[in-house]
């Protein structure tokens, strides 16, 4: 054997061995931090609404995996309230980039695809049954309806929203939709807020900050944040915000 040419040989595709499980690595870690990071958020943001006795349903929108939704539902019932949970997705993956303020180079058409069915299941892995849930499949421009409360089969009373559908267009939806449904003390969260693109204010941030400018009756108080990805946002009425600071009693 010519040992040096076989260790020339052998030490580029060792070399390809050690980056490989370097990055699978990373992605492991990642992603652990990512779901301890969420995790530590749903517990926080349970016990802080079920200590202020704020009672309402729990909204996801974007549901790929359940991770988040099963975080949410072992938060609330250790917490002990009474949330109902929704699940909004299209269950067949990321829809088209609708335009240059939903441009990210990993909010890819048809990613993030899970069936209702596997939904259903990893749920029923973790004990929830179909009684504690309600899954609205369908993109949003389909199932949500903006004008008005009391649509058959949606929620009317939140009191904590987590928005992970990525793109800016589906987040303004989602926004809409959540617009007459706004109540003081209730949580909003981004899984994405920080998730921008390189070269302009994008995705689920801009479509927050456009939201913002013409949000009148409420006052959005930033609260916890959720690893290095997201926000949450805490709901006050500015009626009650303005008489607090004039020292009026409520």
């Amino acid at each position: 054997m010519n040992f040096p040419q076989e260790l020339k040989r052998l030490v580029p595709v060792k070399l390809r061995v050690i980056r490989s499980n370097a990055i699978h690595a990373l992605r492991r870690d990642s992603a652990y931090y990512e779901h301890e990071g969420r995790r530590e958020f749903f517990q926080k943001a349970f016990r802080g609404l079920q200590f202020n006795g704020i009672p309402g349903d729990y909204a996801e929108f974007g549901c790929c995996g359940a991770m988040t939704f099963r975080l949410a539902y072992a938060a609330a019932r250790q917490c002990a309230h009474s949330a109902r949970l929704w699940a909004f997705d299209s269950f067949q993956g990321l829809p088209p980039q609708a335009g240059q303020a939903d441009s990210h180079p990993m909010w890819v058409e048809g990613d993030m695809s899970m069936s209702l069915k596997d939904f259903r299941s990893v749920c029923a892995s973790v004990g929830m049954k179909e009684s504690d849930y309600t899954a609205v499949a369908g993109f949003y421009g389909d199932t949500l309806e903006p004008a008005g409360l009391s649509t058959p089969n949606r929620p009317d009373r939140l009191a904590l929203v987590y928005i992970d559908c990525d793109l800016y267009s589906s987040t303004v939806q989602v926004l809409q939709f959540l617009a007459p449904r706004l109540r003081h003390g209730m949580v909003v969260a981004f899984d994405d807020y920080f998730c921008t693109s390189a070269d302009a204010v994008s995705g689920e941030r801009l479509a927050m900050l456009e939201f913002l400018d013409g949000q009148t009756d409420f006052a959005f108080l930033p609260y916890l944040p959720i690893g290095w990805h997201g926000m949450s946002f805490i709901v006050e009425n500015r009626r009650l915000l303005n008489r607090a600071a004039h020292g009026e009693k409520v």
